[in-house]
């Protein structure tokens, strides 16, 4: 059989291209997007429901962005922010200063990717508090260098060969309430999640040696979970009682993807130090470390410095996304959209069993597929939905193995909304219907 365009480019790639870095789903080869829709390399196009990992919450190659990115790259493309400032890149910083959900002075900090931001939480932490612990939770992705993977508890790849990690990172459980038993109350649950919390600080942790407390407050790619408010509350005031920095990463969830511009808004909380990555840039290479001055005052250059940092065209690009996130409304969109996604799906878990938890927060979404009969995680299932949906057009992802990832670019159309509930309700009822069946490569699927 002649191979298409998708599969000569796979199977020259796959001759070189180190495993580790490709997490396996389809044989996908994106050639060029637009908007919400990707177009692969023979010609078929896509509905986008992952949007680069939320890294284009603006959606692809938006013109407005396009345009900032050309217009600056024709005056220079490059030049380290580490040693001369440059006009977006001390643009963006008063902006995102002012977009930040902490109040007094504040300042920012630039880096490469999320990875790298919180990395840099781990240090500000370290210096300003004159402590050495840090204290993350189960299901956080952080990043994949040393430090954001040392906090991180997603996957074992994450740590599975590579240690020592960093020193002195303690985890505990996130309190994830799709996992509450149904005869528990949300009260009796997030009692039972702090007491898991404390144990460590009563047992072998001293309270005064932890620098920070680092969370997602709606994790992304533990499932998209959102923390119950209590919980927050009483970890927000262990923390400032014990001289602890509350930090927060807003890397995926962040820039208005949950309906607000930061996920910690849903709390009504201020953190001491935050991370922001992935849409900053409409998915170009650019992350920041926002804080409170005298945190980020606690350390001196060239401790968080890169060379490629903060450069011209990627905070052009950032500055560009900004404006549409702002002139297009795209908090208030995705959260309008995120109603129409929960009460869809809502309706789809009324017919069949198989659909366990959904919730969604704006436009961003987790549906969890299960065992009708014993209401397990069902990872065939899943595979089964997601691998119809790809040949339906429409790219969905799982997490954790039987969530259902959907978050699409917030410039998302209603009618291309429509397009993948339709997309859905085929899908949902062929499985029912035993129609589907595993791809080949089902057992290297996911995370």
């Amino acid at each position: 059989m002649e191979l298409n365009e998708n599969q000569k480019l796979l199977n020259s790639e796959n001759k070189v291209l180190a495993p580790a870095t490709r997490i396996q789903y389809f044989d996908l080869v994106v050639a060029s997007g637009k908007g919400a829709v990707l177009t692969d390399l023979d010609g078929k196009e896509y509905v986008d429901l992952l949007a680069s990992a939320s890294a284009t919450n603006t959606g692809h190659s938006h013109p407005h962005v396009v345009e900032a990115i050309c217009q600056q790259a024709k005056q220079i493309i490059q030049y380290t922010p580490a040693y001369f400032a440059n006009e977006p890149a001390a643009r963006l910083a008063t902006r995102l200063a002012e977009l930040a959900p902490i109040s007094g002075p504040v300042r920012v900090g630039w880096g490469n990717s999320g990875s790298d931001a919180n990395d840099a939480i781990i240090k500000y932490a370290r210096a300003y508090t004159k402590r050495p612990y840090i204290v993350s939770f189960t299901g956080a992705y952080h990043g994949s260098t040393y430090g954001s993977i040392s906090i991180s508890a997603v996957s074992l790849n994450m740590s599975r060969k590579i240690g020592p990690l960093l020193p002195d990172i303690v985890k505990v459980p996130y309190p994830d309430p799709s996992k509450k038993p149904a005869n528990e109350t949300l009260n009796d649950f997030v009692d039972r999640y702090w007491e898991a919390f404390k144990l460590p600080f009563e047992t072998y942790l001293p309270v005064e040696e932890v620098a920070a407390i680092i969370i997602e407050p709606i994790q992304g790619d533990g499932g998209i979970i959102k923390a119950p408010d209590e919980y927050m509350q009483r970890l927000y005031k262990f923390a400032h009682d014990h001289g602890i920095l509350f930090a927060i990463d807003e890397v995926n969830q962040g820039l208005g993807r949950t309906g607000k511009w930061w996920s910690i808004q849903h709390f009504n909380l201020e953190p001491d130090i935050m991370t922001v990555g992935k849409s900053i840039a409409s998915g170009l290479p650019l992350s920041a470390v926002i804080g409170r001055a005298e945190i980020l005052d606690s350390l001196d250059s060239p401790a968080n410095t890169y060379t490629t940092a903060g450069n011209p065209v990627t905070t052009a690009a950032a500055n560009a996304t900004l404006d549409v996130i702002e002139n297009e409304h795209l908090v208030e969109r995705s959260e309008k959209l995120g109603k129409l996604a929960q009460e869809f799906f809502d309706q789809e878990k009324d017919k069949y069993d198989f659909i366990g938890d959904v919730r969604f927060y704006g436009l961003n979404g987790g549906v969890d597929i299960v065992d009708p009969q014993t209401h397990q995680p069902d990872s065939d299932a899943t595979n089964m939905i997601i691998y119809r949906m790809f040949e339906l057009g429409v790219v969905v992802i799982s997490l954790r193995g039987y969530t259902l990832r959907i978050q699409p670019p917030l410039v998302i159309t209603e009618e291309q909304l429509q397009h993948v509930f339709t997309a859905f309700k085929q899908t949902f009822s062929e499985l029912a219907a035993g129609k589907l069946s595993l791809p080949e490569n089902a057992d290297q699927m996911g995370w």
